[in-house]
């Protein structure tokens, strides 16, 4: 095992390092794991999170920790009131009013710089329009349909401000996505652009968003002109600058004083069994556990310049976009396009023009990136940068080095964080800004202070060291979701009931001889497709709706560049014939469904597919036949001639594949 020791700067290859006790050097605190364990031990008593909410600027500051008003349902900092949007901006505007808050960069190079000041202006019309024009209250759900401009954290912050509870959902998803989390959610208003730029194309949101609302209880539609085309007003719909050019300038929207407890938003994340989980966060306790990640995670101060490379349309997008960042007062980097154009170098080009200092993005990203010359990195001046962090799946040794030398020069932390929708802020992560051990290529290194974790064999006693087990994690904690939205059964059923007392993240995990996490990738059927959680429910539900498709089976399979991709094994009604035609047509289906994201990188036609005897698809043998590994247990394949089929597809396709590279 390679470990890295930044007080030298050099590789170090024996397992015992050189600082059992702290070393202060270059703004970081050293310690050895043990020590680090050590320490942590200290922060999960009862009063550590309280003590740390105390620094937030509360309306009213809490005095008990939490309470559980029945199991499993917690209720962080009960008795403390505050406003997320107060928290972002007016809390602020004292010292930071001028202070830039992002700089935004269009994919077609426009560029957009907006200080704390002109947020709080915005946001503070936004909110007063919301309220009086659309009726919005505290309480009332609202669905963002919104891309990565400068205009959607206000619009996030508007939102809050009044105590509404918002969803946002991601603008590359298709118009049924859309229509699903509306219906779900309840939304009364839903908020959009006219259309973004993706690899020099412009994308419209109209179609989508008018055929999303059909059957569903929106009244009103708020769109803000990103491109200014694209878009003919309707009859419910209105443009954002319009509605603003009706409230003054210096308007003040007094934000609602709302309970720690209150509900921010829902989050819809990929489930197993059914329909998306709505994924409902509080305030005050995610407010709490985004403070402490910003801290000890990102180590970040007041001189920093942060890009999270996230859209806001996920989980990494609310947390470490807008709100983390806001509540600490940072200059932050916003950017509409992809890691690639209109060039390979622009995000290098970014950090240097911008001075970014914390970069945090995705291992897909980093692979992507990896691939073209180093020229690309080394032409730009990346000396600005001072810690590296990646998120949404593991980063395999490779991109990790990669990232750690070419990137950060050697001279930069990088950290490989781990954490979920569910969980609302990192949970598992180097942390700098508190500790910083040794680094490891493609760890995820230790729980954060004031939370445990644990790696549990399937009957729950602890794993041994080096072996593969299930990630719980030990203790409630600050951020963690309230409940899935309407259905308090299955959050207590997905989260707490596989391990008595413990919650089930659903990754595979090792814990190392040093104490180590490493987090391996999901344990139920969820694909992780360049960091975005996409259940083959989903996919699968889509193909059969093909009316020439009597079923479908999903699988996630390995992708140099994605992580995983998701390949569909399909079969026909009697009568209909496998062909080209019908693979893109089936293709094409599952891309305006469900989204381009989820488009499976080959359909393989089989007559059936292999299941247990009482009738569940079997997708490890799938994804096993796909990436060439031993099957392992096949006790309860009904019929083995299934899996026989599947290899003889997967032949084929291996062999079509040849044919094409002679031609």
């Amino acid at each position: 095992m390679k470990y890295y020791n930044l007080v030298m700067t050099e590789e170090i290859s024996e397992v015992k390092l050189p600082f059992e006790e702290k070393i202060k050097t270059k703004g970081w605190t050293y310690v050895s794991p043990k020590k680090y364990l050590e320490l942590h031990k200290e922060t999960l008593k009862d009063g550590f999170w309280l003590s740390l909410a105390q620094k937030l600027d509360w309306f009213k500051k809490p005095t008990i920790e939490k309470t559980e008003e029945k199991r499993f349902f917690w209720k962080w900092f009960p008795d403390g009131v505050l406003n997320m949007s107060y928290l972002c901006l007016d809390s602020n505007l004292k010292t930071r009013k001028n202070k830039v808050a992002f700089f935004w960069l269009g994919e077609d190079g426009k560029e957009k710089v907006m200080t704390y000041g002109d947020y709080y202006r915005l946001v503070n019309r936004l909110a007063y329009a919301l309220y009086h024009k659309f009726g919005i209250r505290k309480g009332d759900a609202v669905s963002v349909y919104m891309p990565l401009i400068p205009e959607t954290p206000a619009v996030l912050l508007a939102l809050a401000r009044i105590g509404a509870v918002f969803s946002v959902v991601f603008s590359g998803f298709s118009s049924q996505a859309l229509h699903d989390r509306i219906i779900d959610s309840k939304s009364k208003l839903l908020i959009t652009a006219d259309g973004y730029y993706r690899r020099g194309k412009k994308i419209l949101l109209q179609e989508n968003v008018r055929n999303a609302i059909h059957n569903t209880d929106i009244q009103n539609i708020l769109v803000f002109r990103r491109l200014g085309e694209g878009w003919e007003k309707g009859e419910k719909e209105s443009f954002s600058d319009e509605i603003l050019d009706d409230t003054s300038p210096s308007i003040y929207f007094e934000p609602e004083k709302v309970e720690s407890s209150h509900p921010l938003f829902i989050l819809y994340t990929s489930g197993t069994t059914g329909k998306p989980k709505g994924i409902l966060h509080d305030t005050g306790g995610y407010a709490v556990l985004l403070y402490a990640t910003m801290k000890w995670v990102f180590d970040a101060s007041e001189d920093d310049v942060f890009w999270c490379t996230a859209d806001v349309g996920w989980i990494t997008g609310h947390s470490y976009v807008v709100f983390g960042p806001m509540m600490l007062g940072l200059t932050s980097v916003m950017y509409e396009g992809v890691p690639d154009y209109p060039h390979p170098g622009i995000w290098w080009e970014i950090i240097e023009r911008y001075g970014v200092s914390i970069f945090y993005t995705s291992p897909t990203a980093i692979r992507m990136l990896m691939k073209y010359p180093d020229e690309y990195v080394k032409r730009y001046d990346l000396s600005s940068l001072r810690l590296l962090h990646s998120v949404g799946e593991p980063i395999n040794p490779e991109a990790w080095t990669w990232f750690f030398e070419y990137v950060g020069g050697k001279r930069c932390p990088v950290g490989s964080t781990w954490w979920m929708t569910e969980t609302g802020g990192v949970i598992i992560s180097h942390t700098p800004g508190w500790k910083l051990v040794p680094l490891k290529s493609g760890t995820n290194a230790f729980p954060i202070p004031g939370c445990s974790v644990s790696v549990l064999r399937a009957d729950g006693t602890p794993a041994d060291a080096g072996e593969r087990g299930f990630l719980v994690i030990d203790n409630p904690f600050p951020g963690m979701l309230l409940t899935i939205y309407g259905d308090d059964k299955r959050y207590v059923d997905t989260y707490w009931s596989r391990f008595e007392g413990k919650f089930y993240a659903g990754d595979y995990a090792i814990k190392d001889e040093d104490g180590y996490i490493w987090v391996l990738g999901r344990a139920d059927e969820v694909i992780k497709i360049a960091g975005h959680r996409i259940g083959t429910y989903e996919i699968e539900s889509s193909l059969v709706g093909y009316e020439g498709v009597v079923e479908a089976a999903v699988a996630g399979v390995p992708d140099e560049v994605k992580g995983e991709v998701p390949v569909a094994f399909v079969v026909l009604k009697e009568g209909v014939s496998p062909s080209q035609e019908l693979k893109q047509k089936l293709i094409n289906i599952v891309r305006n469904s469900v989204g381009a994201v989820a488009v499976p990188k080959d359909i393989f036609f089989v007559s059936k597919l292999p299941k247990t005897r009482s009738g569940k698809i079997m997708r490890r043998l799938m994804k096993a036949v796909f990436v060439g590994k031993e099957l392992g247990d096949v006790s309860t394949l009904e019929d083995e001639a299934t899996i026989d089929e599947v290899s003889k597809a997967f032949y084929e396709f291996k062999e079509e594949l040849k044919s094409r590279s002679s031609e």
